[in-house]
């Protein structure tokens, strides 16, 4: 059932009143395949821009936070936690941001941890794109959610 819809088939905001207040956590991967040289200029702390991982960090945080702003039919929700992971992987190469979301709330944060790994990546792009203009943002997705009636949920490896 597509819950964003009522019954004239109009998007709304779901009505969450009723539900209970839970712990709810989410966590988001994706990744920026770029050249060994590119990588390079973040492992050795050379990007033009600066600290890459830092401000693409704060940048997910941010997003994180202002999801309901960007994301029509998203609630607000009281983020107790947001921490972004990433890690240079010479195997791609490239670097692989994650996201983990927790709230106590009525609904969950799996756009939320979405929106800060996006954000994250395409702040990588950005801080890095004077160096090399054909990198790559794939790999976006859902890793796993808790809580609320839905229970757990565990994307395949």
């Amino acid at each position: 059932m597509l819950t964003h819809f009522d019954g004239k088939g109009q998007a709304h905001m779901v009505d969450v009143s009723g539900k209970p207040v839970t712990a709810r956590e989410a966590v988001a991967e994706g990744r920026v395949v770029m050249a060994a040289g590119t990588l390079a200029l973040v492992t050795d702390d050379r990007a033009a821009k600066g600290d890459v991982a830092g401000v693409a960090r704060l940048a997910g945080i941010m997003a994180a936070k202002r999801t309901a702003d960007l994301i029509p039919l998203c609630h607000p929700l009281p983020l107790t936690r947001i921490a972004i992971d990433i890690d240079p992987d010479p195997a791609l190469p490239g670097l692989r941001v994650t996201a983990t979301v927790r709230t106590g709330g009525q609904t969950g944060v799996e756009m939320e941890a979405l929106t800060a790994v996006s954000v994250a990546c395409l702040t990588i792009y950005d801080m890095l794109k004077a160096a090399q203009k054909d990198m790559v943002i794939d790999g976006i997705r859902l890793l796993r959610k808790e809580g609320g009636k839905s229970g757990l949920f565990e994307a395949a490896p």
